[in-house]
């Protein structure tokens, strides 16, 4: 039984690796690369190509964060996954064919239905489900997913878009994403939340009891905070490198690159670390290298300090989503994670959807981006400050069901 349950945990993992990697590394963090492109080929403003995130995300967001949590409670997150494979995969095959505005928009609403039913929120509940004491190394491997498709993604885009344009490199990588994740998604077995011990289960036998806690509203302010600090920063920092600091395309790349490839690291070491120390702490050493490494950018014209910026924003990037879920599951438990999730993410989002159109609004209005990351600055320190009053809280040990 228990190497059945082994087998079964390995292949969990692996298929969030490969899942993360296809809709959250490369559709999420891929699509940024190409707005340069967009600007030239369609004189659209650094607004407009940041408002296709932020509107799907305000719009797909409260709408379907919730109950895409319902679902997962209620259902599991298998379902959820396949439909979000493929929404995201067909969203990139016709941004790469469009040719308005409105194509643009609608075709990122598809891309974000995908992220919210088959990002991190059904992934988190799947590896929740299946692993406990581990929960924070298995939660890091399957995030490292996301670094190194992330880290990948402008190479691989950079390489396709010199041999076929732009548009036919975004084609191809909606079809990857749909060809690498869906097989492994349609083989995935579920099971049941392991049971919870009977104090916590009367603790939290509803999701209304933790609407009512201060610290869901803690949780879920620092981490929109910090994730609309880091969505600020990441979504404009190709067009900053390229059309600002004037780095040539493969330069510009390779920076992107290097910041995910750090956050691989990130994401092991945090999830290392959350296992033995308490979460809270490292999620407090996370938002503190998000908001310092950003005043950085303010010294772009230096190739060595924006390595240095690479590093140390893309250490805080690898633990940023990986530590949600686990302070999370900590304080509210299993029976209603994917509820909380729901409107936790949902928040994000929101966050990740307005800041990097208001650093859009604020560059397009001054001539540079300045104030923007001063802004970045101050929200992501305000993250931090959120956090540090969440309660202490050592993580709690439930007994894993046997293998079905």
């Amino acid at each position: 039984m228990s190497q059945v349950r082994t087998t079964n945990q390995i292949f969990i993992a692996a298929t969030s690796f490969t899942v993360l990697f296809s809709i959250v590394g490369l559709a999420l963090y891929g699509l940024p690369f190409y707005y340069d492109y967009m600007v030239s080929d369609f004189g659209w403003s650094r607004m407009q190509v940041t408002s296709g995130n932020a509107l799907s995300k305000l719009v797909v967001g409260p709408f379907f964060g919730f109950f895409a949590g319902w679902i997962v409670d209620r259902f599991g997150p298998r379902r959820l996954m396949f439909a979000g494979i493929l929404m995201a995969g067909l969203a990139l095959i016709g941004l790469g064919s469009m040719s308005t505005l409105w194509m643009f928009y609608c075709f990122y609403l598809i891309n974000a239905l995908g992220y919210v039913c088959g990002g991190p929120l059904p992934n988190q509940i799947l590896l929740s489900q299946w692993f406990d004491r581990s929960r924070g190394k298995a939660m890091g491997f399957a995030y490292l997913g996301i670094g190194v498709g992330g880290a990948a993604v402008p190479l691989i885009s950079y390489r396709l878009t010199q041999a076929f344009g732009w548009r036919t490199a975004l084609e191809a990588l909606g079809v990857l994403i749909i060809v690498l994740s869906l097989p492994m998604v349609l083989l995935i077995k579920e099971k049941s939340t392991p049971r919870l011990r009977e104090s916590e289960s009367r603790a939290l036998e509803s999701a209304g009891d933790v609407f009512r806690n201060p610290a869901f509203y803690l949780l879920a302010l620092g981490s929109m905070c910090s994730i609309g600090a880091v969505g600020g920063a990441n979504q404009h920092l190709k067009l900053f490198l390229s059309l600002d600091q004037h780095y040539a395309a493969d330069e510009a790349a390779r920076i992107i690159s290097l910041v995910l490839a750090f956050s691989i690291f990130g994401r092991l070491l945090m999830g290392w670390l959350a296992d033995r120390l308490p979460r809270k702490h490292v999620m407090l050493l996370i938002y503190v290298l998000v908001g310092s490494s950003i005043p950085l950018l303010f010294f772009a014209s230096r190739h060595e300090t924006m390595l240095l910026f690479a590093a140390v924003f893309g250490i805080g990037l690898g633990g940023e989503y990986l530590i949600i879920p686990l302070i999370a599951a900590e304080l509210f438990g299993l029976r209603v994670l994917g509820r909380v999730m729901g409107v936790i993410l949902t928040a994000d989002g929101v966050a990740e959807a307005v800041f990097p159109m208001l650093i859009g609004y604020l560059r397009d209005q001054s001539g540079a981006y300045r104030t923007g990351f001063f802004l970045l600055i101050v929200l992501a320190l305000a993250g931090a400050l959120a956090i540090a009053f969440l309660p202490r809280k050592e993580p709690t040990l439930i007994k894993e069901p046997a293998a079905v």
